[in-house]
């Protein structure tokens, strides 16, 4: 498992905003997915990694714990089935309680001193040895669950059934049922609080978190709340001007394309793109002209468009810069 800093695995600065932190992980998620990546493992590691890196960047009380300590001040503490307690970091990198204890004895000072350094290191939740007394309570920790979705899912939300089964004390399964809002977008990470995996020693449970993948649509592209459909037209529709019916999520609408259309315009559909949340309003979609020229004439046609040339005897290049030092 790679050991490179958090910050350098989603290219972010360490004093990059929330905001900057989550667009560079999602930009990752979608980029190395491995439903993108079918058979790559090279791509799913990295997937993997970057979604090691925004766990921790992404919450505040550990990344500030990662910016003072690194990766050892944002492990975990588990109890194995002998009641041993070890502290888990970085790449599979494990310490036992006791253990610990001997290293911070390193030091100096004893006592106060010495607890005090190893609860700001470890959160206070190392416990010191003591004849007969049991270890305080734990919380338990967070697990990520992949969500895969359709595009229509993402869109207007839907209902899922989760079927938990590694809590890591034996118990039965659990089926889930969760309720995803309208809206969300690739990597997006849908909390459940309580339910990951269960604390020791009457500590509560740690949260659940759905990461969210959705599947392409067959002809929509989602850019944030924006939605953009390529639409082809004729160089005659293009030069002449035309109304097409075009697909919607609402369904269909006409659009009017305008005389003397250029290709690569935008054609804006207001408020036909994502449909507005409690926190975001609602997107717009757009259509991206592709002018497709005929590539198979008859004779009359050729020598129709040859007459149309000498008529408008137009150079579209005249204005180019590189064009008028020929």
């Amino acid at each position: 498992m790679s050991h490179r800093d958090y910050y350098d695995i989603l290219g972010v600065s360490r004093t990059a905003s929330a905001d900057e932190i989550k667009r560079a992980y999602r930009k990752l998620a979608k980029q190395h997915h491995p439903d993108h990546n079918p058979g790559n493992p090279e791509a799913e590691a990295k997937f993997k990694e970057a979604q090691g890196a925004y766990s921790v960047l992404s919450d505040t009380q550990k990344r500030a714990e990662y910016d003072q300590f690194g990766r050892a001040g944002v492990g975990d503490w588990q109890q194995r089935q002998g009641g041993q307690r070890v502290y888990s970091w970085g790449g599979g990198s494990q310490i036992n309680s006791e253990d610990l204890e001997d290293l911070f004895s390193a030091f100096g000072g004893g006592g106060r001193q010495q607890a005090s350094v190893f609860d700001q290191f470890f959160g206070g939740q190392g416990q010191r040895r003591a004849p007969r007394r049991r270890a305080g309570p734990a919380r338990g920790d967070n697990v990520d669950h992949a969500v895969r979705l359709t595009f229509d899912q993402s869109l207007h939300g839907t209902k899922i059934e989760l079927q938990l089964t590694d809590k890591g004390n034996g118990s039965q399964p659990q089926t889930l049922t969760v309720t995803v809002p309208p809206g969300v977008e690739e990597g997006q990470r849908i909390r459940l609080r309580g339910k990951g995996q269960p604390g020791s020693n009457g500590g509560p449970a740690g949260d659940l978190f759905l990461v969210c993948s959705i599947a392409p649509h067959a002809y929509l592209r989602r850019v944030g709340r924006d939605l953009f459909l390529d639409l082809p037209i004729s160089l005659t529709e293009a030069a002449l001007g035309t109304t097409i019916e075009v697909p919607t999520l609402d369904g269909r609408v006409s659009l009017k394309i305008p005389p003397g259309t250029p290709g690569g315009s935008k054609l804006r559909l207001r408020g036909k793109g994502i449909p507005a949340s409690r926190k975001q309003p609602v997107g717009d979609l757009y259509a991206v002209i592709k002018i497709v020229a005929p590539t198979k004439l008859t004779e009359k046609q050729q020598e129709l468009l040859e007459q149309l040339a000498d008529e408008l005897d137009a150079n579209p290049r005249q204005d180019l810069a590189w064009a008028q030092h020929e």
